[in-house]
């Protein structure tokens, strides 16, 4: 028996390609299987195989367990701590006490027990190690042959009878495959799953958009050039930002090509998605205004509280810079990553008026001065009493017309004005009695239904109509919890 041992282990190794300790593994498991069934399930059965020899011995065995544990199935398979040490006096809970027993015949287990054990051990194995190769290949772009479409799914044969699915809204819009199409996809998950490991792929991510990039443009392979990012409208239009290590390189002709030769290859693979390649710059505004192209910016203000970006464009241009359907602005905004507003020369300086009106009116209440004087700070680019109080003072120093003494008075008037308004805030929250339907919503405390209704928020339903962003002004929450507690105060518009 043990030269067929060995020669089945052999066999399996060499056919299925997995390593011979998971065939002796799975071996070892059907004869123990055998001879708990041979017994009725009444005892628990270890079978060791000698790796080199073939010969098995199988063992009868118990499980130690505490002495007050009830038992009430498979008696035969536990033994209580106190007669465990008479056999064993190290026997420790948890440990097993074994004895020999007969082993039956390996030709005699009963084939399709074998059969089954070994199988399945060898599918684990080979899970496993799709799992282990396609995990290393994560974020690669890799080539599958269609092998079939489920339900809009594309699903790709990669070959030893490994499949990958791409997702129907990871498909670039307009794309129809037939079976034995070649494609390209961008590899973003593998995960292991019981009916086999699940490997998701994509042709909508922008990272399959940079990876395409980095096999048509070798100097962004050897680091001489970096893709700094990338956003998409799927199907019809892209942005992507490059920059170059070395001062002698220009990006954006090597990303393009000869004669477009290059991003024209990119843009083939997408479905002809038009492709905008642009300078990335380490200060914003200049990334803003590259990443605005082709549209020229005349003007731009920068928020970075709210960070966010006016810009400005000639009259003629608006639509170009917004693009159709707000596509380009949108893009422009993704890939840099600022909340951006286009709008012409004159819209911009409306606005920059009314909102110059509005703050000159805020410095001449609280500081208690003249217009002439808050539209001097205004125009020096002071927006906010708490920059007035704490900037420092050498830099107000810098303004013509002020000196020390009216330097300090202004710094101080600032402070005495948030302290008074930091005051009556304290007391509008003291005084705000919110709903009892707000206090009583899973997740919200009473510090946190006192702040919402200081500003207006007093009933469930108020704070059901609001955003996530509009919550956050109000709490000190992470966004996550900001929308649960949203959605908690909406459930009862979905049972009514």
């Amino acid at each position: 028996m043990s030269k067929e041992v060995l020669a089945v282990v052999e066999i399996m190794a060499n056919e299925k390609g997995v390593d011979k300790e998971i065939i002796f593994d799975a071996i070892e498991t059907a004869l123990a299987t055998a001879t708990r069934r041979s017994n009725d399930d009444e005892i628990d059965v270890r079978v060791e195989i000698n790796r080199i020899t073939g010969d098995y011995a199988t063992f009868r065995r118990w499980e130690v367990i505490d002495d007050a544990t009830a038992i009430e199935d498979n008696v035969g398979w536990y033994i209580r701590e106190m007669d465990a040490i008479d056999e064993d006096p190290n026997a420790d809970i948890g440990d097993f006490i074994e004895e020999p027993i007969d082993s039956i015949e390996f030709g005699r287990i009963g084939a399709q027990t074998a059969k089954q054990v070994i199988i399945q051990k060898v599918r684990e194995a080979e899970r496993k190690k799709v799992v282990e190769i396609y995990s290393k290949r994560i974020g690669e772009i890799i080539t599958g042959q269609v092998k079939r479409v489920e339900r809009g799914d594309v699903i790709l044969d990669l070959g030893d009878n490994v499949d990958a699915v791409i997702p129907r809204n990871q498909l670039i819009a307009r794309e129809n495959f037939r079976m034995g199409d070649r494609v390209r996809a961008y590899l973003q998950e593998v995960s292991f799953r019981p009916r086999g490991p699940q490997l998701i792929m994509s042709r909508a991510c922008k990272e399959m958009l940079t990876e395409l990039f980095k096999i048509e443009v070798p100097e962004i392979g050897d680091d001489l050039i970096d893709v700094m990012g990338a956003a998409r409208d799927v199907g019809f239009r892209a942005k992507v930002a490059v920059r170059a290590n070395d001062p002698r390189l220009d990006p954006i002709g090597a990303c393009v090509g000869m004669r477009g030769s290059r991003v024209q290859s990119v843009t083939n693979e997408i479905a002809g998605e038009r492709i905008d390649i642009i300078l990335w710059d380490p200060n914003d505004a200049q990334y803003v205004i590259n990443a605005m192209a082709p549209a020229e910016v005349l003007s731009i203000m920068v928020d970075e509280d709210k960070h966010t970006m006016d810009l400005s464009v000639d009259d003629e241009q608006l639509s170009q810079a917004i693009g159709k359907n707000g596509q380009n602005i949108r893009l422009a905004s993704e890939l840099t990553g600022w909340e951006l507003n286009v709008m012409t020369q004159s819209a911009m300086n409306e606005k920059h008026d009314v909102e110059s009106k509005d703050q000159i009116e805020i410095f001449v209440n609280a500081l208690d001065i003249d217009e002439e004087m808050a539209d001097v700070l205004v125009g020096e680019g002071f927006a906010t009493l708490e920059e007035i109080a704490y900037v420092p003072a050498n830099e107000m120093l810098q303004i013509d017309g002020f000196d020390e003494d009216i330097v300090a008075e202004l710094k101080q008037r600032a402070k005495d004005a948030l302290l008074t308004k930091a005051i009556a805030d304290e007391e509008r929250i003291a005084l705000a009695e919110p709903a009892e339907d707000l206090l009583s919503l899973e997740g919200m405390t009473e510090e946190m239904a006192k702040q919402l209704a200081s500003n207006g928020i007093i009933t469930q339903e108020d704070l059901a109509e609001l955003g996530t962003d509009e919550v956050l002004e109000f709490l000190e929450l992470d966004e996550a919890t900001a929308g649960e507690l949203i959605l908690k105060a909406r459930a009862p518009w979905f049972e009514e």
